[in-house]
């Protein structure tokens, strides 16, 4: 039993904790709303109580709606009980803008498969704060009534905290727990929970677990109690394999002592807590294998978001229409898809009896109706799981023959994650479709499609173990979804990708945005040419590492002759108008060069957007005067091979033993980009000032405005030509990384090359000579 001091203490902590984060999550998505959709936010009403809260319910309630296939009538139609003269309003245009935007706010909580699951816990708040009447079943039906839901009571989920007391315990953590054990036991326990080897195992695995946590301090107790438990485990397995017969015997004590914390302590309290805490909770746990989570936020990170007309109940959007198009000329009937981050069935109804068999459709699960297959032979498993199991029955929805088939390729990376949604959701948006005598496309009905939980697990079961093996790192997805969108393929050699990607790069960069490049007199066309043809040599695997270190030596000399500092004069001697342009990235790690070209490009004064949609996924569109672009350019060729080498070498001499090489890489990656354009914007804030002083001295200074004023007026107007072109901007989503390799990427981005001597006083001196 638990020590007298600590009876109630972690309850009081676990409570304190739960509810502070509910209030920081309520906030989060009240904000979405506020962004998202700020027509309704405007007109929430205001006796609700806390509007922060209530905002955050309707939100979540809005997104639940869209996960349920439900339609924007649907939705308008408890805002408009909910909203006192809401039927006075556009409610119908905010929905609309409100659906077309969840998926972009980066906040997973409003994503399909977790929305239900917030909107469930998010009432159950709401309720727990309003001033009660004395009548709970008035109270209950009011609030019912006003949301048009039905309102969570409390229960376990109220004070998760304190179902250990069924068992006749606190909330305890390990140490407590053993304290009440026979004085070996207790002693052995202690021993290796205090160990510095446990400590800081139990502290690397809370600190994978916890940016999926969501801040959730209580999750976090929970994680690193498994966590401790995991460790006194993995101990008593190491020893018991070579230890004497009495000491196995013993160890064994010290299991079931180790089990029993679990479940009389942890499980009972981990079980009380709503869906969406389970599922956070669940997918944090980190190993080789990635969660369907992990899968599915990558997943999203990939696909192009409908927009506001996408969610119109009346007309199909244009996309839509063309596939069916397409589909019904090859005679086919069936296709699956996403839109926004709910998973669709698309069916082509080309009779009679399908259109009377589809209006009839109630959307239970039923063999009669609804076949999934793989396209594999081997996984006969996932062949009309729709059926029961037993014979039909009587009741069952009837459709005619064959009824409809959704096919998912099992060597498609969209196709396994489009199946694990509907995995994970439990159910499918199934659209059905009428051709028109007119050649065009209208939408005859959507309904929901539930799936057998006992065929979700198999689904994911699957589409995980097959993923795994595709693509181990989720950071990944992306790059292969692109590449087999592109022309079927996987580019597996490193080498090899990341040639034909600076080929492609060198080549497209030179005709990409709005028209070719105008020579410059700081920096000539022919000059970048150059650098990138020396870049491309020192980095083709066919060359010895003589060859290599010449061609990269050339081309630093090359750009610190001509580089930076050449810029910086051309901003104060030679004014010109801002430019834009497309640059196109290829794998290896787009993202990270994503993130490296954005990065120097902001140090150079350019901005940059990621344009979004799924033919731009891996570009990112620069704003900026030419010289600040022609030298981000010229850099980012650079710093990236330095970049891809650097985490191979790094990956070869200081990873831990047993960690993801992947992981391991993007997060060097990380603190090498922060590093080197740290260095870069240092070294231009030391040629600005350098450039001030050199003004100062000149006895007939050209122009009476500073450099820094002028590099400022050029920034305004490069950022207002972006505005002009982009006015509706999503901020990119946080950066996430799993491995150790971060502070290494720092110290090693302290030695890469950004072409010093440009910044060298002696070197500058010598060209002026």
């Amino acid at each position: 039993m638990a020590v007298s001091g600590t009876d109630g203490l972690l309850e009081k902590e676990f409570r304190q904790g739960r509810g502070d984060w509910l209030e920081i999550r309520a906030g989060d998505l009240a904000a979405v709303l506020e962004t998202a959709g700020p027509r309704l936010y405007k007109l929430l009403p205001s006796d609700l109580g806390d509007q922060t809260l209530v905002a955050a319910v309707t939100v979540a309630r809005v997104a639940a709606d869209e996960a349920r296939a439900q339609s924007v009538a649907e939705t308008v139609g408890w805002l408009e009980r909910l909203i006192p003269g809401g039927h006075l309003h556009d409610l119908e245009g905010a929905v609309r803008e409100l659906r077309s935007r969840l998926a972009v706010s980066g906040e997973p909580a409003l994503w399909s498969w977790n929305a239900e699951s917030w909107e469930e816990m998010l009432l159950w708040r709401w309720g727990l704060v309003q001033p009660r009447t004395g009548d709970p079943a008035r109270d209950f039906a009011v609030w019912r009534a006003r949301w048009s839901a039905e309102i969570p009571r409390n229960g376990e989920i109220d004070r998760p905290e304190s179902m250990p007391r069924r068992h006749g315990r606190q909330l305890l953590t390990p140490t407590e727990f053993f304290a009440g054990e026979p004085e070996p036991m207790r002693l052995l326990a202690q021993a290796v929970l205090d160990a510095p080897g446990t400590a800081a195992a139990v502290q690397d695995a809370v600190l994978l677990r916890e940016e999926h946590l969501q801040g959730a301090g209580h999750l976090v107790w929970l994680a690193e109690q498994q966590a401790c438990v995991e460790q006194l485990e993995a101990w008593r397995r190491r020893h018991q394999a070579t230890g004497s017969q009495a000491t196995r015997a013993f160890l064994v004590e010290l299991s079931e002592a180790v089990k029993r914390y679990m479940s009389l302590v942890l499980q009972p309290v981990i079980e009380a807590l709503s869906r969406c805490e389970r599922a956070l909770l669940g997918d944090s746990k980190h190993g080789a294998r990635r969660s369907a989570a992990d899968y599915l936020d990558a997943f999203l990170d990939a696909q192009e978001q409908p927009g506001e007309a996408a969610w119109r109940d009346d007309r199909l959007s244009a996309d839509v229409e063309q596939q069916a198009r397409e589909c019904h000329e090859r005679g086919e009937t069936t296709w699956h898809g996403m839109l926004g981050t709910v998973p669709v069935w698309y069916r082509v109804v080309t009779s009679r009896e399908e259109r009377a068999a589809a209006l009839a459709y109630s959307g239970k699960p039923s063999a009669s109706v609804v076949r999934v297959t793989t396209g594999a032979a081997t996984q006969s498993l996932l062949t009309d799981l729709f059926g029961f199991g037993g014979p039909a029955d009587e009741h069952e929805d009837w459709y005619p023959e064959p009824g409809i088939e959704i096919g998912y390729a099992p060597d498609s990376t969209f196709d396994l994650c489009a199946l694990l949604a509907v995995a994970q959701l439990g159910h499918a948006r199934l659209e059905f479709l009428v051709p028109c005598a007119d050649g065009s496309f209208q939408r005859l009905r959507s309904v929901r499609a539930r799936v057998r939980r006992d065929d979700t697990v198999t689904w994911r079961h699957w589409a995980l173990k097959v993923l795994s093996e595709l693509v181990p790192d989720p950071e990944d997805l992306a790059d292969l979804i692109a590449r087999q969108d592109d022309d079927g393929t996987d580019e597996d050699d490193a080498a090899d990708a990341r040639k034909r990607a600076d080929d492609r790069t060198s080549a497209d960069s030179e005709t990409s945005g709005s028209g070719r490049r105008p020579a410059r007199a700081g920096l000539p066309e022919a000059l970048l040419g150059k650098v990138r043809a020396l870049l491309r040599k020192a980095e083709n695997p066919a060359a010895t590492e003589d060859e290599a270190r010449v061609y990269l030596g050339k081309a630093y000399e090359l750009m610190a002759k001509y580089g930076i500092e050449q810029a910086m004069l051309d901003d104060v001697s030679e004014p010109e108008r801002p430019v834009d342009r497309i640059v196109d990235l290829y794998p290896p790690y787009v993202k990270e060069g994503r993130r490296l070209l954005a990065r120097i490009g902001y140090e150079m004064r350019c901005r940059s957007v990621y344009p979004g949609g799924k033919d731009n996924r891996h570009r990112v569109h620069l704003f900026g005067f030419e010289a600040d672009i022609q030298v981000t350019e010229v850099l980012f060729a650079s710093l990236r091979l330095q970049m891809l080498e650097g985490a191979d070498r790094a990956d070869r001499l200081h990873r831990p033993e047993g960690e993801d090489a992947r992981a391991y890489k993007r997060s060097w990656m990380l603190g090498f980009i922060r590093e080197v354009t740290a260095r870069i914007g240092a070294a231009q804030q030391a040629a600005r000032a350098a450039a001030e002083e050199e003004a100062g001295a000149d006895e007939e200074p050209t122009s009476g405005r500073s450099v820094a004023l002028v590099l400022a007026d050029r920034t305004t107007v490069v950022e207002a030509r972006l505005a002009a072109q982009y006015p509706k901007l999503n901020k990119t989503r946080p950066t996430k990384f799993k491995g150790t390799g971060y502070w290494q990427g720092v110290s090693d981005g302290r030695d890469a090359d950004i072409g010093g001597p440009a910044f060298d006083e002696e070197e500058q001196a010598a060209q002026l000579t």
